[in-house]
């Protein structure tokens, strides 16, 4: 083996710690959204009401406000992670998820001790969001940086390929809770059950991510004002391009994880039926997230992150109309498939891009940033959004909040560089 292979074959971290990286996130990710999927529940036994909607529409408010601290996250955890290493930074976002899941899962009703239940959840909330906004960064940008230059693509896809198991892993045992458990014994207690498997979980994580490759040879800035300053300046086309970008990804991955709550609610569906929809749309996002990553190593970031875009947004609406005016259970799930699966699939190129327009000095940083702000203004309020929506303009109108929102981002892909070939060691 002459000095180049070994170079390599020096540089290239082991299958079982991108792995970990890979496992750690997508634990994160059900904790996160296995709350969603159970909202219904969780209004019930946290903020009772009169009027159902009122009590589902401050269960998902409070869902939204978990996206709120993922900017703080993205700031304080991404600046760790550029001064300290990515696999610090990455057990850090474990340990907190631990603490926000604790809370949700061990809180007594709002019938047991009243006003505290909500408070408990909105502070575990808050924390589950701190996480997710320190999360995605540090795990991009070991992802990349680990990656021989021509499967930058495909390493990144996976951050986007977990939050597809993610969401799979949380519909099976959704899907397994719903069919043993009556729709009482689900509202009193059942809802639990998910968030006491991510608990049981957890420590896994923990001890496989110790094992991580560190990818951050030598930071090169100490202070969090001087990297926020520069992030801001130099890279302030970088920022907002990035925003605009994963804005619309955001707000379709949320609408593809709504549609459990928009099946039982809107559509009256069984539970158990809403619940194979969200298995089938974390499945696609896997499969085509890798698939994405695939092909940006071979064509290019820009055009897979353009052509699912444009496609979702021509078929949102049609499809949306359909499923309306249907209500069949094939629809359902022929529209949550074309939903996630086109959105892993920009999501996938996007999250390989953005950070390869960032220097390795601030790379989890920036990208931190770029993503806790586009998914917190946007993909925070969708669920809310949508619940409003739905409520006041008809159950089509979800549809035409994504066309609006993939307008802009596309316009966004449009003004990006292409980054296939950039050093992401610089």
């Amino acid at each position: 083996m002459n000095t180049g292979q070994a170079a390599v074959e020096h540089n290239k971290p082991p299958a079982k710690a991108i792995a970990a990286a890979v496992a750690g996130n997508a634990l994160e990710f059900y904790d996160f959204i296995i709350y969603s999927f159970f909202a219904v529940y969780i209004g019930q036994s946290f903020f009772p009401n009169n009027d159902a909607f009122i009590s589902l529409l401050t269960a998902v408010a409070v869902y939204g406000v978990g996206f709120f601290t993922r900017p703080l996250g993205g700031v304080l955890i991404g600046a760790y992670a550029d001064k300290k290493g990515r696999r610090a930074a990455m057990i850090l976002t474990v340990t907190l998820i631990t603490i926000g899941t604790l809370g949700l899962a061990a809180t007594p009703s709002y019938e047991s001790i009243g006003i505290a239940a909500p408070i408990i959840v909105l502070f575990a909330r808050l924390v589950q969001g701190l996480a997710l906004g320190g999360e995605v960064g540090p795990a991009s940008a070991m992802l990349i940086e680990s990656a021989p230059p021509n499967q930058r693509a495909f390493y990144a896809s996976w951050q986007m390929a977990s939050q597809g198991i993610a969401v799979a892993v949380g519909g099976i045992v959704g899907y397994l809770v719903s069919a043993q458990l009556s729709l009482e014994q689900l509202a009193s207690w059942g809802w639990r059950i998910p968030f006491l498997v991510s608990l049981a979980l957890i420590p896994i994580a923990l001890y496989i991510r110790r094992a991580l490759p560190e990818t951050l040879e030598e930071p090169t800035y100490h202070n969090d004002a001087e990297m926020l300053t520069i992030i801001f300046t130099r890279y302030r086309k970088e920022v907002i391009l990035g925003i605009m970008v994963l804005m619309a990804t955001a707000i379709t991955a949320q609408v593809g994880n709504y549609m459990t709550t928009f099946a039982i609610n809107t559509l009256k569906f069984d539970p158990k039926i809403a619940q194979v929809c969200t298995i089938l749309g974390g499945l696609m996002m896997f499969l085509f997230s890798l698939l994405a990553g695939l092909l940006a190593d071979k064509y290019g970031r820009k055009s897979i992150m353009l052509w699912p875009r444009v496609a979702l947004m021509l078929l949102i609406v049609p499809m949306f109309y359909l499923l309306v005016k249907t209500e069949s259970v094939a629809m359902l799930l022929l529209v949550t498939m074309m939903v996630t699966l086109l959105t892993g699939m920009t999501g996938a190129s996007s999250l390989v891009a953005i950070p390869e327009m960032m220097p390795i000095a601030l790379r989890a940083t920036g990208v931190s940033i770029v993503y806790a702000i586009g998914v917190t203004l946007f993909g925070g309020t969708a669920q809310f959004v949508l619940t409003w929506m739905i409520k006041h303009f008809g159950a089509i109108s979800p549809a035409y909040y994504v066309v609006g929102t993939s307008i802009l981002s596309i316009i966004a892909i449009l003004m990006m560089p292409e980054t296939r070939h950039v050093n992401v060691k610089d």
